[in-house]
């Protein structure tokens, strides 16, 4: 079996932050240039998350981001769930405080470990 590049490790945690971190008119737009739901973003950052501990011990990710990067995952476990289905949709980007807070931990993060959190929105392939 083939071992992940640790630079893809961590290029799949820049994006996927990177995503999260924009504002929502540029998330809005990313995901209807994909033809993607609300629902990528998150997708793409629990992905990411997976990798997490492992970009640290690798000295790739700071330990200080580890703190939030698990307060977003929080946010989008409390979002899950039936009860909760109009936070997916395209106008909560805007204004729900779970995609507040995602994104203003998000954009923490980015700043802490890049120094900038504005940065294009990653191309993405969907298999159909």
């Amino acid at each position: 079996m083939a071992t992940i590049d640790p630079s893809f490790r961590q290029r799949l945690l820049v994006q996927s932050l990177t995503a999260l971190a924009a504002d929502p008119s540029v998330q809005v737009a990313w995901l209807k240039g994909h033809g993607v739901p609300t629902e990528e973003i998150a997708l793409d950052f629990d992905n990411a998350f997976g990798v997490a501990k492992q970009l640290i011990e690798e000295g790739r990710l700071s330990p200080e981001a580890l703190p939030d990067l698990r307060d977003i995952d929080k946010v989008f476990s409390e979002m899950s769930g039936e009860r909760n289905a109009s936070r997916w949709a395209e106008d909560a980007l805007y204004g729900d405080e779970g995609w507040v807070k995602a994104r203003k931990l998000a954009r923490r993060i980015l700043m802490a470990e890049r120094g900038e959190w504005r940065a294009p929105l990653p191309d993405i392939c969907i298999i159909r």
